[in-house]
This record gives structure tokens, sequence and C-alpha cells, in this order.
């Protein structure tokens, strides 16, 4: 079956009227005809006066009336006027109601009058021919009326603007070759594909045959009387037996079919125009939904990630803290990267959204109270700058941490050795031994004292730096300070307690002292030598225990140092201990050379040349201990530099190079070079290596996590951190995006509006000549320029007009886009709403309101049921039951009223 789509009246009358001429014209021009076939063929004659008489009765019907002979019953001109009252829609002078000659002759001239009065021009057609029942002039004046009343209001070309519509709807039909009005239509296939064109219903088209004439008419006549209420006017057989059937009268049956369907043609015509406003106007709520929808979830994904990363409530054990810092980092691979991408997508809806209703002349879209653009990248902002704070505070936690671990574990160390060391000393003190010692006792016991008092106050060093480590730990609020504080505070009790003790002690000695003559001065030179070196061989061992922690190569090395310079001592020390162990020595030789019984004990000191021995090979034994400990920390500290070195080799490469694409995407954006599917190609090509390139920011962040778990806070081979990085590559991605987006707008807004490539190119080379820094927006002085030199006249009300269309925000600069927007306004056509009103106004017969029946029949389901759940309630003195107000309907669409 062959189908087309109709044209709209207003087409088809544009192209009829390319042969207009003049009314007085045509008409001479049709009556000439007349004279020239005055001489009728029987067969044509008989073709007219049934067709002739099916007009004017399918029209007398409306006045209750009709004709049965033509030529007979308008001889009195009665139902002549009525006719022409009928078809024009006008009154006619009050006819004559006598039955003389004279009476009627005076009703035919004012019908002919009537007729004149509409720009025809009679030839050869009086009164008295009609009123004699001329038949052949009955039929030219009939002929003449159909011509200016059914056919010339398709052309003022009647029969060419006839000729050339029926051409235009039979076209696409096969056998149908519409050329003239006889012998064009004997077959009846060009009547069928007529009502086929417009009515696919009424008629299948593919079981016409064209040897089957008479049927093809008799199913054209049939369906047209049934359905389209066009009486049948003509006689199948008489058309085909004809070998050129009557003009005339085809031409009048033909016209009542353009009249049938042009109005059809025109409601539909301006439903569709209702249609395609109405889908634009849905689709654009759908999307101002969809941007609500996402900016609240959002913002509430926002509102409860915020309190999260404000609690600074610190963990008391750095396990509990290295698990706040692998939450942190899971929120940063994990939940934040997809909010990135819904903040980005936000945007670019806003944008198109925002396009869409500016090519469609409807009003700005503003989201809800607190839903902006602007509010978004607000708390976005607030939230990276929480964010940053909550990462260094957790970085700061884990190195007080651990500056507690070490210092916690460094006091108790201290605590052992000094609590060890100071056990039994409150009881030796308390001792009276002396009352009842002999001189020699009393000798030894003084020097034992004094070798106490010595060995004392080199232990004053070690409770002090006790003391300072306990001060430390309060200060940095260790979570275990009553702890630290009641240790404290008893060594220092007990410090006080010895040093009372002490010289209570001295005292007693003192007085007792004259009777002590005689002492072992090698006794005393060993225990006055064997307590310094015991007490260094003490701090030696403490030093070669000590915890330490190291940050650099630097550090460790200046560890090493030290170390090397202690062992550099060591030849000297054993000097020292030989010395000593030498005095010992010559006490046992003189003993044994003049036969003294010792008794074992120096009388002067705890100490004997074993424990000097076991000490001095214990500090040998712990110095390579030393050694292993700080090569290890050492090999530590170069694994670390490897990291700080690889981090930043890759971070001195990827830095440059976000940055590179930025500028390199900003001059892609206003570069005049192509056409916009070219920038787009090439803007898409962008965007897929910055894709692939993501691989090389998850090969940074895997460095980046070794680091930290390193402990690795700073490093000097870059300028370039994770922050800085992450934050480029989100610009970039937002940025690629962004400019994709505004792209994909000037193409929706160059096809949309008709603007072609040259003027958008124009309109780009315009704005690149005046955008002087080169940085995609121009100052309003070069704005100025860049419209005179575009041919605009301004003065300063009008260029002031102009900038708040163009710079909204005052922000004091034009962007690319805003340019285009303006440009492509000042270039292009919208629809408005008074072309809606029009339409709706069709659709409702010329009415003021429009009915629910009417929205249901003229518009698809979904489109009726919008409007009339959006229209009000039409208020008016002309007003039916359940009538619609289409007009502040269409002016709401366009932002001129509310719904």
């Amino acid at each position: 079956m062959v189908s087309a789509a109709p044209s709209s009246v207003e087409t088809q009358m544009t192209y009829a009227n390319s042969y207009t001429i003049t009314h007085e014209e045509t008409y001479m021009t049709q009556e000439e005809d007349w004279d020239r076939d005055l001489l009728l063929d029987p067969a044509w004659e008989k073709q007219q006066r049934k067709t002739f008489t099916a007009w004017c009765n399918s029209h007398l019907r409306k006045a209750g009336t009709q004709i049965e002979n033509i030529e007979e019953d308008f001889r009195n001109g009665l139902k002549l006027m009525l006719l022409l009252e009928v078809i024009s829609g006008e009154r006619l002078p009050k006819p004559d109601k006598g039955k003389m000659r004279f009476h009627k002759i005076a009703n035919v001239n004012k019908a002919l009058d009537f007729i004149c009065s509409k720009g025809v021009k009679l030839v050869s057609i009086g009164a008295e021919e009609i009123v004699d029942g001329n038949v052949k002039m009955t039929l030219g004046m009939i002929w003449t009326i159909i011509l200016r009343f059914a056919i010339q209001d398709i052309s003022t070309s009647a029969k060419e603007g006839l000729l050339l519509w029926c051409q235009r709807k039979t076209a696409p039909y096969r056998n149908v070759n519409v050329q003239n009005f006889h012998i064009s239509w004997k077959d009846g296939l060009a009547l069928c594909a007529l009502i086929h064109r417009h009515r696919p219903d009424l008629i299948d088209y593919s079981k016409l045959r064209k040897d089957d004439p008479v049927g093809n008419l008799n199913t054209a006549f049939e369906v047209a009387e049934k359905f389209l209420d066009i009486p049948k006017m003509l006689d199948a057989e008489d058309i085909v037996n004809t070998p050129k059937p009557d003009e005339k009268a085809i031409m009048t049956y033909v016209s009542c079919f353009y009249h049938a369907f042009a109005g059809a043609e025109q409601a539909e015509t301006a439903a569709n125009r209702i249609c395609k406003v109405l889908a634009v106007n849905q689709e654009n709520e759908k999307l101002m939904e969809e941007y609500e929808k996402l900016a609240s979830e959002l913002l509430e994904w926002i509102r409860r990630t915020i309190p999260w990363l404000e609690n600074r409530v610190a963990e008391q054990t750095m396990r509990a803290m290295q698990q706040k810092l692998e939450d942190f980092r899971d929120y940063r691979r994990v939940h934040k990267p997809p909010r990135v991408q819904e903040k980005c997508q936000l945007e670019i809806n806003f944008n198109t959204l925002q396009t869409k209703l500016r090519l469609s002349n409807r009003p700005a879209f503003m989201p809800s109270e607190g839903k902006m653009v602007s509010d978004i990248a607000n708390a976005w902002k607030g939230l990276e700058q929480v964010e940053k704070g909550y990462e260094e505070w957790l970085l700061t936690e884990i190195r007080r941490l651990e500056r507690l671990d070490h210092l916690a574990e460094k006091f108790k160390q201290k605590c052992a050795m000094h609590e060890s060391w100071t056990g039994g000393k409150e009881e030796l003190l308390s001792q009276k031994d002396y009352e009842s010692a002999s001189l020699m006792e009393i000798r030894a016991l003084m020097r034992k004292h004094e070798a106490f008092e010595s060995d004392l106050a080199a232990h004053q060093d070690r409770v002090e730096q006790i003391a300072a480590i306990a001060q430390e730990l309060n200060e940095l609020d260790y979570h275990d300070a009553a702890t630290v504080n009641a240790r404290c505070q008893g060594i220092c009790d007990q410090w006080d307690n010895l040093g009372t003790l002490t010289q209570k002690r001295r005292d007693s000695l003192e007085r007792v002292e004259k009777l002590w003559e005689t002492i072992d001065q090698l006794y005393l030179e060993f225990a006055k030598r064997a307590a310094p070196f015991n007490n260094w061989m003490d701090g030696a061992m403490e030093d070669l225990q000590d915890m330490f922690i190291v940050h650099s190569i630097e550090e460790i090395q200046s560890l090493i140092t030290a170390h090397d310079q202690f062992k550099a001592t060591l030849p000297e020390a054993d000097k020292e201990r030989m010395a000593t162990i030498g005095i010992h020595n010559e006490i046992l030789k003189i003993a044994q050379t003049y036969g003294i019984k010792l008794s074992g004990i120096n009388p002067y000191t705890n100490l004997s040349p074993q424990d000097i021995g076991t000490k001095w090979d214990t500090v040998k034994h712990l110095v390579p201990l030393r050694d292993q400990m700080l090569q290890e920390e050492v090999a530590r500290q170069q694994a670390n530099e490897r990291l700080r070195r690889q981090f930043a080799a890759q971070a001195n490469i990827i830095g440059p190079w976000i940055q590179t694409k930025m500028e390199e995407i900003s001059h892609v954006s206003v570069d005049i070079a192509g056409s916009l599917e070219e920038q787009m190609n090439s803007l898409k090509q962008y965007e897929q290596n910055i894709i692939n390139y993501k691989s090389n920011i998850d090969k940074l962040e895997g460095d980046h996590q070794l680091s930290q778990e390193s402990l690795i806070f700073d490093n000097k081979h870059t300028n370039y951190t994770m922050e800085h990085v992450r934050v480029g590559w989100e610009q970039l991605l937002t940025t690629i995006a962004r400019t994709i987006n505004e792209v994909e707008n000037q193409i929706l807004t160059r096809d949309a509006k008709g603007i072609s490539q040259e003027q958008l190119n124009e309109f780009r080379a315009s704005f690149n000549h005046f955008d002087r820094k080169r940085n995609g927006m121009m100052d309003p002085d070069d704005f100025r320029a860049c419209l005179i030199s575009m041919g605009y006249d301004l003065g300063e009300v009008e260029f002031a007009r102009i900038m708040t269309l163009v710079d909204p925000n005052n922000t004091g600069v034009v962007t690319f886009q805003a340019f285009i927007d303006f440009m492509t306004r000042e270039t292009a056509e919208t629809d408005t709403a008074e072309q809606v009103m029009a339409s709706f106004k069709i659709l409702a017969s010329d009415k003021s309101y429009i009915t629910v029946d009417e929205l249901r029949r003229e518009l698809p389901p979904d489109q009726a049921e919008y409007c009339i759940s959006r229209m009000t309630r039409y208020v008016g003195p002309d007003a039916a039951p359940g009538a619609l107000d289409y007009i502040s309907f269409s002016s709401a669409l366009y932002g001129e009223s509310d719904l």
C-alpha cells in the first residue's frame, strides 16, 4: 500500500500561489472558455447537470431545501439568492415576493450583482436568460459561482491551483498521473488515491485494479458520500464511456474533496505544533526532576560525610589510629570517586537543560533553594576543606602516638635501671654498723660512703632524664599518664629520701672519723677508679641499648658517626679497666707477699674485678649488636629514600602532563580550524587519552600508599603531593567533560536555530580576535569593540542591556559560551506563546476556550492528559461546562505566567 504524509495547507497555498493571476483576469478567461463551449457536447451537458445539481443541493440542504431541475428551479431567483447566502455566509438584499416576470428578473439581478461584487466579471450572462430557463446560461452561471466560491478558495488561479493540489497529493501512488481534469480521472484511481492519502482507513488502495474503472469510481463515490459527506455528483458509466469527461464537472467534484480535507489538515498541523511544544516541555520537566533528585542525593551524601570527617576524637593506640587512616583511604579510593563523577554529571545536566530551555524560548531553570550549582560547589569545597584537615589531623596523631610509644618505652627502661640501682640503698644507708666497727672498718666505711656519694651524684642526671620524659609524656597527652606520673613521683620521692639518708650517714661517720687512722690506699684507689669506670660501663650499656627513631639517612648517619666515635674510645677504656684490675692485683700481691689474710671484700666498694670483667664483656657483646641495629635502620632509610625518589619521578611527570592537557583543552575549545564535529572528535580523543592515563594515577596512588605505610611524610625530591595530583586530575576530568558539553550545546544550538558552520566560525573568529588575554574570556571593553566590528550600533543603554544577558552575575567578563548564546538569539527564530495560542484556537474552532473532549480528540493521550491536568478553568461569559483556559496555559509555557 502506498501512503505519504499530507502537506500543510500553508505549503499547498504557497505552492499554488506561484501561478496567481488577478480575479478579473481569471473569470474573464473562464467566461471566454464558456463562450467557446456554448454548443455543449450532450454527454458533457448531462455530466454538468448532474454534478452542478448535486453541488448546489449539498449547500441548499443546509437551508432545508434543494432543487430538482437546475434550469427551472433558479428561474424565480429565490433559491439562487439562498444558495449564494449559504456558500458566502453573507446576507443578500431582500428578494421580491411577486411572481411576475419582472419580479423574477429583479431577484436574479440581485444575485448577479452580488456575484459581480466579489470581483467576478460576468460575460454574456443576463437575468433574462436565467428567467427564461436557458440551460446553457444557467450552467455557465453555476460554474462561475463554483469557480468563485469553491475553487477560488484554493488559489486565485483556480484551475492551476486545484490541479497542483491534486498532483502533489497523488504523486506517490502507482498508476496515477494527474495532468488535467478529464481523462486523468477516468479510471477512478486518482479519486481513490486522494481519499486514501487523507483517510487510509477508508480504502485499501493495494486491492484496486486499473482495469476496473467503474468499480474504482463507484468505490470513491460511495466512500465520499458515506464518510466524507460529499454527495454523488457524477455517474461512473458516463465518465468511463465519455472519451473526454466534462472538465468543469470533474473540477466541481474534486473541489469538494479539497474542502473536505483542508480543515482536517489544518487541525492536524495545529495539533502537531502543540504536541511538539508539549513534548519539549515534558522533556524539560523530566530533566528538572532528575537534576533535583541528583542534587538532593549529592548534598545528602556531603551532609552525612562531613560530620564523620569532623570527628577528631583521637584513639589511644597506634593500631586504632592506623585503622582510621585505612578507613580514610577507602573513602578516598572507593566512596568519593563516584561522587566526583556525579558532581561533574550534575553540572553537565544543568548546562544542557539551560541550553534546551533557551533554545525552546523557555525561562531559565531555577533549582530549589540550596540546590543551585553554586550551592553544590560551595558544599563540595567545604567537604574538601574538612577532608584535608582530617587527613592532616590523622598524620599528626600518628606521629604523636609514635613519639609517645618511643618515650614510654624509654621511660620504662630508665626507670627499671634506676630502680635496679636504688634497690636496697635505703636499708644500706640506714645501717649503724660503724658503732661497733674497728678503726680500719670505720675508715673503710667512710671511704665506702664517699664512693656511694660519687655514685649518687652520677645518677642525678638519670633522675632528671626520667622526670623530663614524664613531663613530655604529659604534654603529649599520653593515655596512661597517671601510671607514668605515679612511678616518676615514687622515684623522685625515693631520690630525695636517699639524699637525706646520705647526708645523715656522712654526718655520723664524720663524728667518729677521728677514731680512724689508717686507710688502705689500694682499696681506696680501686674503689675510686672502679666506681667511675663502672658508671661509664653502665652508661655505655644504656646507650648501646637505647631505642632511637629517625626519618632520614642523614639522621641515621649521625647516630652511626656517634657510635663510631664511641668505639674509638674502647681501647682507652680497656686501658682503664686493666689499670683498675691492676690495683686489685697489687692488693693480692701485697697480701700474698706479707701474708695478710684478706676478708675478700673491699671495704670501700661492693664492686669486684669479676663485676667489672662481666660488665666489660657485656659492653663488648652489645657493640656488634648496636652495629647490626644501625645497619638495619640504614637499609630501611635507603628503602624509604627509594620510595621518595620513585614517587617524585612519577609525580614530576604527571603534574606537568595534567597542566599541559588543561592548556591544550582550552586551546581546542576556541580553535576555529575545523567544524564543531571536528572539535568534538578532537575533545573525545583527548578524553580517551586522559582515561587511558588513569593507570599512571593509580600507580602513583600505590606508591603514595607505600610511602604512608612506611611512615614517610616528606619528600624533598618533588613539589607535587598526592593531594595536588588528585585535585589536578579531578579538575582535568571536570574540564574535559565540561568542554565537551559546551561543544555539544553549541552543536545543539546550531542545529536547533539553523546557524550555519560559517556563522559559528565567524563568531568564533571574532571572539578569538578580541580575547586579548587568550584566556577564553573578554572584558566589557573588548566585548563592545567586538560587537561594533560585527555591525552593532551601540548606545550606553543598549550595551548595558546586552551585558545583563551575557553576564547576568556581574563577573566582569564574557565567556565564549555566553557570546555564542547571545549571537544565536540575535540570528535565530523560536516558537512563541502567540503561535501556540493560535494553534489551540484552531483546535477549539475559534473559541476562547477548549474542552476536554477536544483535547483528547486532537492530541495524543499522554499530552492531552498533560494539558488537562495543568489548564485552569476558563472564566468568561461564553464559558461552557468544563471549559479550559488555553491562553494562560500557553503563556505559562514560555514563562509569561504561572501554571
